[in-house]
């Protein structure tokens, strides 16, 4: 049995007649760039997320550079982030000339540790990027506090969150059940196919409730002209495309649905994988929406397994084998992270869409069993 890591057909199929009057809608209208569909999308996903501005833009990354120029992070700035994340986090503090510095993570949810951030923050700190890894909402009420004490703009990298929200303890009622994105002063969301709200193309989001930063933001995606030809600073060309916004508005209406059915997903995941020796199963944290369900295989097994599932015909990804601070790009500029170091030797992302079925689960979960066994019986 084939099995891949991520499977878009079934999505598709249950809403092919919606996607295709969409597309034709906007083929028909001659308007490609930006135009009604985009401006209707934006104000569609801003009154689910419940923010006062969304701004699509071209990618996730776009996202994250604009966001950031918005905030007025510049040349000699430094954000602190979390090492562990797709390079675009960092890329995009270094693309504005800000530096990154980077914060250890938490072994249980992947998410920047917050009780080391403090030793970090220095006079030229003016942000902090948490990232909301796998779907995970980062400890946010520990964020927020930190930031506000020292006078630091927060900045969410949700490009693997959508639709998560946040649940904290009992002291940070103020945010709880707020989505991830709408608790600091800036989120950046991806559209990358394989997102939990997934384009069919590159596409991305801002959001504030800062009419000022919006307005900026808004600026900056058409090479810095709030007004057309009246450039006023320098900008990108970064517009969300007429045909994705279509697409993403159809699809904005089944998100929960389609995360309700993630999260179904990992908890059999959990209950298949409990009792396995060498294996960690990621917390079912209320509010996760599983963009990867990711386990940790201990004892330096985590490749063998790897190879064993894919010689099998399964699909599993590791996201991230390198840390963001031990990159070529920063070779020698940081010090290693010993958390995030050590996860990215054991971390390994199995198959997950919202329609995988229990007994293909059970399949995966038959398969990392069998190679557990073969490597315990070949050091034997």
């Amino acid at each position: 049995m084939k099995i891949p890591i991520l499977d878009l057909k079934p999505q598709y199929e249950s809403i092919k007649e919606e996607i295709q009057t969409a597309i034709s809608h906007v083929l028909e209208s001659g308007q490609f760039i930006m135009g009604p569909e985009v401006k209707e999308f934006e104000q569609e996903v801003a009154q689910y997320l419940g923010v006062k501005h969304a701004i699509g833009v071209n990618s996730g990354t776009d996202a994250l550079v604009i966001g950031l120029k918005a905030l007025g992070i510049a040349e000699g700035d430094e954000v602190i982030t979390t090492p562990f994340s797709f390079f675009a986090t960092a890329e995009s503090i270094s693309n504005v000339g800000a530096k990154p510095v980077f914060v250890d993570i938490d072994p249980i949810s992947f998410n920047i540790n917050p009780k080391a951030i403090k030793a970090k923050i220095t006079s030229r700190t003016k942000a902090i990027m948490p990232v909301h890894l796998y779907g995970c909402p980062a400890s946010m009420a520990q964020i927020i506090n930190i930031a506000q004490a020292h006078d630091l703009k927060v900045i969410e990298d949700c490009a693997q969150s959508f639709g998560a929200r946040y649940y904290g303890d009992n002291t940070s009622t103020a945010i709880n059940g707020k989505h991830t994105g709408t608790i600091g002063d800036v989120g950046a969301y991806s559209f990358f196919p394989s997102k939990n709200l997934g384009a069919y193309g590159d596409g991305g989001l801002i959001v504030t409730d800062n009419d000022q930063v919006a307005e900026l933001a808004r600026a900056l995606r058409v090479h810095g002209a709030k007004k057309k030809y009246h450039n006023e600073m320098l900008g990108y060309n970064s517009r969300l495309d007429a045909l994705q916004a279509a697409i993403l508005r159809v699809k904005l209406k089944y998100i929960d649905t389609w995360n309700q059915g993630r999260y179904r997903v990992a908890k059999t995941y959990n209950h298949l994988l409990a009792d396995v020796a060498g294996i960690i199963t990621p917390e079912l944290v209320k509010g996760h929406v599983f963009h990867q369900y990711t386990i940790r295989v201990t004892d330096g097994k985590r490749d063998e397994v790897k190879e064993f599932l894919a010689f099998e015909g399964i699909g599993s990804m590791i996201y991230y084998p390198i840390s963001q601070d031990q990159l070529p790009v920063y070779q020698g500029q940081h010090e290693i992270n010993p958390m995030s170091e050590l996860l990215s030797g054991e971390v390994l992302s199995l198959p997950i869409w919202a329609e995988l079925q229990k007994e293909v689960q059970a399949e995966v979960t038959n398969k990392i069993i069998s190679a557990l066994r073969k490597t315990i019986s070949a050091v034997a």
